[in-house]
């Protein structure tokens, strides 16, 4: 598949702005949709809109239908072992507030520990503060070096007996660095340690299969991988799921219920309380065909060239200084966050705006990551696959007359 002829299937990518093609850089915040999904979040909201599970009547059972087989479609997408350790949620955010509260009730204890990794969105680090707080457990940090990699040497000595999970991104949304963390897994486990992925960013970039990376949880959200908003998936392995107690109390969730006492219902039920996002959810299964599609090899070395290309002409330029330098290629995606001496990432990001450039910045949601490499805030491109070369060289030359109107 050719570029151009996947981007026909984003009517988003023709638009303007202020009069010129809009370039957008911004797609690890949110990704554009193809029609597919569209089309999908229409047919439910015009021709299934109902209440799933509860009903005997039509609209209910086609509804049911739809949800419950984008269970099976992100089973299959992420190669858990079973539906029943698919939670649906509203993204990667819920998703982690839901272990921390659910997990950190059952296993935590004043004293325990938490590590979670120096370049954690804040959504992988203050449900674990929060946590730690109720509890009196310590939260511990891995820290990356200065060139935005963990320091996985650091970790064995890190975990002591007290540490009862470890949370770590796949793919930092800052540094675009891929984190090893099938090796983390594996250190973290010869301790005794559970582990939780924040997968928002590593479930576009990647092939994932928990059962292989041998993860506890895995979290992610469907709005970054081309699905529509208010849906995100939590991958649990069944025996910690089973020993956790509900995240929320209400219909859908329970067995019985009687005044002298509540049972609970079985995975995945126990953890999706309520009305669930019926319309959104089905989304996920187109956005999984379409993201299966992007892998086409000639899109992926579209891609790499791409990619290439803005990492050497960001890194020779001496103005920039761009976070997130990879040991190897393969390790670093097409996301570049950087910042300009003497001009400020807001100033500069109004200014590609102007010229048609989406881009990000500000702290990106990981304040702790700005101050550890001594800025406030950072300016991010972020890439798909839907992006092209002539977009990466205007981009490039779009910001070094931004440079040059600042500096």
């Amino acid at each position: 598949m050719r570029v151009d002829e996947l981007r026909n299937m984003f009517p988003a990518l023709a638009a303007s702005v202020y009069g010129k093609p809009l370039v957008y850089f911004d797609n690890a915040a949110t990704s554009q949709r193809p029609r597919s999904v569209v089309e999908m979040l229409e047919t439910s909201i015009y021709g299934a809109n109902a209440n799933i599970h509860r009903a005997a009547h039509h609209l209910a059972a086609v509804a049911t239908e739809e949800y419950e087989s984008t269970r099976d479609a992100v089973r299959d997408f992420i190669h858990a072992a079973s539906r029943e350790e698919i939670i649906f949620t509203k993204g990667t955010t819920e998703s982690i507030n839901l272990v921390s509260a659910s997990f950190g009730e059952a296993f935590v204890r004043e004293g325990d520990e938490i590590i979670v990794g120096e370049a954690e969105h804040h959504s992988n680090i203050v449900p674990w503060q929060l946590l730690c707080g109720r509890k009196g457990a310590k939260l511990k940090v891995l820290p990356v070096d200065d060139a935005g990699h963990l320091q996985i040497s650091a970790l064995a000595d890190l975990i002591t007996s007290r540490t009862r999970l470890v949370a770590v991104t796949q793919i930092s949304n800052v540094l675009g660095i891929v984190n090893p963390v099938k090796e983390i897994i594996a250190i973290s486990h010869a301790k005794g340690c559970p582990v939780l992925v924040d997968g928002a960013q590593g479930i576009v970039h990647d092939v994932v299969d928990v059962q292989d990376l041998d993860c506890d949880f895995y979290a992610f959200s469907g709005h970054k991988l081309y699905a529509a908003t208010g849906i995100g998936v939590l991958y649990g392995k069944r025996k910690w799921l089973e020993q956790m107690p509900p995240y929320q109390a209400g219909g859908e969730m329970i067995g019985t219920v009687k005044f002298s006492g509540t049972t609970f219902g079985p995975l995945p039920q126990k953890f999706e309380a309520g009305t669930q996002n019926i319309n959104a959810t089905p989304t996920l299964k187109p956005a999984i065909e379409c993201a299966k599609l992007m892998r086409d090899p000639e899109l992926a070395a579209e891609h790499k060239a791409v990619r290439e290309y803005l990492y050497k002409a960001l890194t020779s330029d001496p103005r920039i200084r761009l976070y997130g330098l990879p040991q190897r290629m393969e390790d670093k995606i097409a996301l570049f966050s950087f910042s300009v001496e003497k001009a400020h990432h807001e100033d500069l990001a109004l200014i590609l705006d102007k010229m048609g450039v989406a881009v990000r910045s500000g702290q990106m949601c990981a304040e702790p990551l700005m101050g550890r490499f001594g800025v406030t805030g950072m300016l991010r491109a972020s890439l798909a696959p839907y992006n092209t070369m002539q977009e990466a060289e205007f981009f490039i030359r779009s910001l070094r007359k931004a440079i040059e109107m600042l500096v």
